[in-house]
């Protein structure tokens, strides 16, 4: 028998909790297979390939992520991270300014934003 979705994407949470990117990444590459419009599976596989230094694997995740959801302040800034290890800090700001609009609070946001001018 065969792991639900579910407990694949628990199984890569784990190892993303424990500090164990790489093996996140097979759990959740399996789940995203079985359910490819789901954006928590999506954002832990980006968090997972952002770790292991896969930035344009992150990249694409965090952008199927705003396909679902557009406002999503996280999938904003985590977006912004991978440009800016891509070698894009325009893009990059316009993500983390995007993601400061959406949750005005957050000094993790508002920090990444830089004066481009």
């Amino acid at each position: 028998m065969s792991e639900s979705t579910y407990s694949l994407f628990q199984k890569g949470k784990a190892h993303l909790k424990r500090g164990m990117p790489a093996q996140a990444t097979v759990a959740l590459e399996k789940a995203k297979k079985r359910e490819p419009d789901k954006a928590s599976i999506r954002e832990a596989l980006g968090i997972a390939y952002f770790r292991i230094h896969r930035y344009a694997e992150a990249e694409s995740e965090f952008r199927k992520m705003l396909e679902l959801a557009p406002v999503d302040d996280y999938a904003h800034y985590a977006l912004g991270r991978c440009l800016d290890k891509l070698g894009k800090p325009a893009e990059a700001n316009g993500h983390y300014k995007l993601a400061s609009s959406l949750r005005p609070g957050s000094r993790d946001y508002q920090a990444r934003i830089r004066d481009v001018s």
